[in-house]
């Protein structure tokens, strides 16, 4: 692999794998907030937020950390009130009780106004904050924490826009585009010195994990599993312990509980699908650090790869793409070798393919835990050489243009799907 190569993919991990707390949808709206308000320089008596349907639809039902309130209204007024820029996906962290008080002063005044915009990027976030005669707008784009524009009084103080960027094409391409060979390669033989840092993503994630099983978070998925129903239905076995560290993780985190979770490609969900169920695997068969080390990377690196042409956000649920992840490095630790993983990867894109995103939620956990039972059964299969073949559906002899396939489907073709759940959640009576 080339030096220039090996820089890329470095590059592309430090941009898709951060730390985040809370979803990420709302968290990047109160990160567009917070970035409007210290551009306008005094706390806002106006917010006005234009969001596309992706991020509207994402940010409805889920809890916001540290508060017990669920939706964007509270997150824009706290990213106003308290955020910090510099924080990126954890700019919610500074919160106290006597912010929050503010923030829900701010909502029963009708100070902040929330819109659908059209035609425009499927992760797009405009806030513009006012304040007398003083305004300012910041402007999100394609990715989480990209700020495109920024303006104040009418100034541009950032201006990366122009009509592509507030469209659907991509803002700019990517310098690098992944493929199966190439995930595989830097894996399994880059020196482990220089991919050790993977381990962090699931240190991170289990602490999530093991924070939530002290509480009662969301549907509490974890402590079902592993609770007496549980254990007497599903057993106690590597499978099981995977299901319970994941959905555990997720339950915390769509709560709203106030724990940092290692996001992947821009979904704390993803990091944690693509994460957890490895380390589970790993430490139930005692795995070896390096093996450790090069599933999680095998994993990650895959999630990454997938998201490059499904987008950011779509109609699948991400946690078919993580769980995809996962499953190729869960088959790396039973011993699988390359053409197993793909067999793994054909098996789970055979298998799970359609699964809407209906949201960030707390059910979510569920979906996930269904995810990571998938990634376990198409490890198996693939370990005695079983795939889903060429012959069935939308699987290929290529790996990759399996891949191509199941992107084009979530974001291309289910495009009215997504219409369709976002008008039932937005036209529900509750």
């Amino acid at each position: 692999m080339k030096n220039t190569t090996k820089s890329q993919i470095f590059s592309l991990i430090r941009q898709e794998i951060l730390p985040a707390i809370g979803c990420t949808e709302p968290v990047a709206v109160a990160l567009a907030a917070s970035k409007a308000a210290e551009t306008l320089g005094t706390v806002p008596e106006k917010i006005e937020v234009f969001l596309s349907a992706n991020v509207l639809k994402n940010a409805m039902g889920v809890g916001i950390p540290g508060t017990n309130m669920v939706g964007l209204p509270i997150a824009i007024a706290l990213g106003s009130l308290i955020g910090k820029p510099e924080y990126g996906l954890e700019v919610l962290r500074d919160l106290t009780a006597e912010a929050l008080e503010k923030g829900k002063g701010m909502i029963a005044d009708k100070r902040i106004r929330i819109a659908l915009k059209e035609n425009v990027d499927k992760l797009y976030i405009e806030v513009v904050s006012s304040a007398g005669s003083d305004t300012a707008k910041a402007i999100i784009c394609r990715e989480h924490t990209r700020f495109i524009y920024v303006e104040k009084n009418g100034v541009p103080l950032v201006d990366l826009c122009d009509d592509k960027q507030e469209s659907n094409t991509p803002c700019e391409a990517d310098d690098l585009q992944l493929s199966f060979d190439l995930v595989y390669e830097f894996s399994t033989e880059m020196p482990l010195d220089e991919i050790r840092f993977i381990k962090e993503t699931g240190e991170v994630n289990k602490q999530a994990s093991l924070e939530s099983m002290k509480g009662k978070y969301g549907h509490t998925v974890g402590k079902t599993i592993s609770g007496e129903i549980g254990r007497k239905y599903m057993g106690d076995s590597p499978y099981t312990h995977m299901l319970i560290m994941t959905s555990a993780a997720c339950d915390a985190r769509m709560d709203g509980a106030m724990i940092p979770v290692m996001s992947n490609s821009g979904s704390g969900n993803q990091g944690i699908a693509a994460t957890l169920p490895v380390l589970s695997f790993a430490e139930d068969i005692r795995a070896s650090e390096e093996e450790l080390i090069r599933a999680l990377m095998l994993s990650n690196l895959m999630v990454i790869y997938i998201k490059q042409s499904l987008g950011r956000l779509s109609a699948l649920c991400g946690c078919v793409v993580a769980a995809t992840g996962a499953s190729s490095g869960i088959t790396y630790l039973m011993g699988g070798n390359k053409k197993q993983i793909g067999f793994a990867i054909k098996n789970m894109i055979g298998n799970i393919t359609g699964m809407i995103c209906d949201g960030a939620k707390p059910s979510c956990a569920m979906k996930v835990a269904s995810g990571v039972s998938t990634a376990m059964l198409s490890a198996m299969m693939a370990m005695e050489d079983k795939v889903v073949t060429c012959v069935e559906g939308i699987i290929d002899n290529d790996v990759d243009q399996t891949i191509r396939n199941l992107t084009s489907i979530g974001s291309k073709g289910m495009e009215s799907t997504d219409k369709m759940v976002l008008d039932i959640m937005t036209g529900k009576s509750l």
